[in-house]
């Protein structure tokens, strides 16, 4: 099995043809709002308006942009705390995850998990745990569903650098690999867990394991928004082949502490100023700027959309305290999973795989 690095979008190689300028636009604006969201949300926090820890992906925004971009209505993902974008793209509105985020009973939970802990099933997405990397398995379980249901879709999860050393890790891995199942494995190279640089986690990169499991690896640049798109495109199409399962690696740099209640001091200046100068939400911005488009106007409209987002996430009531107990047990028979939003032109246009 090859282990790869996916070529640089900048080189005009993989998204040329696939991505429309309104794709693009599209991948900024998913980006902006992960951004937008969180710093507003980190604001309500340090006022005491969050109840608990407040976690963020600010510098890791096109991981799970350009990795949601990708995915089909009828996909299944399984979304981590640092991937605010991807529950954008699939149709959550801002006001939804500010609620949640305020623990009010317009968010996700109706107030009844962790600020991080979401995810909206009607929209196909499975909420998260904190054991990472959990979820791995849940979406290699979703996969082999599909596969004995004889479904043409794929599931996707992301996770960090730090939990490739659990044992879920290899346990998903293994079973997937050896059934050939249709999902996407997303690490998130954040180049630290917690405090825990990786030349202290890890001896051999986790992209070469791919292959001692029988499947393709592939090592992105997951600061290039567009560069994720098209390697997780290609992982898709390769599941749905039934070519199985995908490890893409998308080197990214943690810019804010592992939670607000860190303050970072483990990790050397000079290592946040080198990747600072690759901003996703920057570089992006570049590209559109170069085509023509209105960056100021994208970015003061997002601005005044999370500004209405954050009024209406405050005036939300609280939950009825009489309702604590609704939906701790499944009464009847389980719902299943809806589809989510697929704004990627190439759904509607016939030109993906699907």
């Amino acid at each position: 099995m090859a282990t790869h690095t996916a070529p640089p979008s900048e080189a005009g190689v993989g998204t040329a043809g696939r991505l429309l300028l309104e794709d693009r636009i599209w991948l900024l604006r998913a980006m902006l709002l992960m951004r937008g969201i969180e710093e507003r949300a980190m604001s309500l926090y340090r006022q005491g308006k969050v109840p608990g820890s407040f976690y963020d992906g600010y510098g890791q925004e096109a991981v799970s942009a350009g990795a949601a971009f990708a995915m089909a209505p009828e996909d299944r993902l399984c979304i981590l705390h640092r991937d605010l974008a991807a529950h954008v793209i699939r149709g959550v509105s801002p006001e939804r995850i500010l609620a949640q985020y305020l623990g009010r009973a317009a968010g996700l939970t109706q107030g009844r998990d962790g600020n991080v802990h979401f995810g909206d099933r009607h929209l196909g997405c499975v909420g998260m745990v904190s054991m990472l990397p959990d979820m791995m398995l849940v979406a290699t379980g979703m996969a082999m569903a599909f596969k004995l249901r004889g479904e043409r879709r794929c599931a996707l999860t992301w996770f960090g650098d730090g939990s490739t050393s659990r044992g879920d890790f290899h346990e998903a891995m293994n079973w997937a690999g050896v059934q050939k199942l249709p999902v996407v494995f997303v690490l998130e190279n954040n180049q630290y867990a917690y405090s825990t640089p990786l030349d202290k986690q890890f001896a051999v990169d986790p992209i070469e394991r791919a292959a001692a499991y029988g499947f393709v690896g592939v090592m992105v640049d997951g600061n290039d928004v567009e560069a994720m798109f098209d390697a997780t495109r290609a992982a898709r199409e390769r599941a749905l082949a039934g070519e199985g399962p995908t490890l893409i690696e998308a080197q990214t740099m943690r810019m804010h502490g592992h939670a607000a209640h860190d303050d970072m001091k483990y990790v050397p200046t000079e290592q946040v100023e080198q990747w600072r100068k690759r901003d996703p939400i920057e570089r992006q911005e570049a590209r559109l700027r170069s085509a023509g488009v209105d960056v100021d106007a994208l970015r003061a409209a997002v601005h005044a959309e999370i500004d209405v987002a954050t009024q209406d996430a405050l005036a939300s009531p609280m939950p009825d305290p009489s309702t604590v107990l609704d939906g701790v047990f499944c009464l009847g028979e389980a719902e299943a999973l809806g589809d989510g939003q697929a704004p990627w032109s190439g759904f509607s246009a016939g030109r993906a795989d699907s």
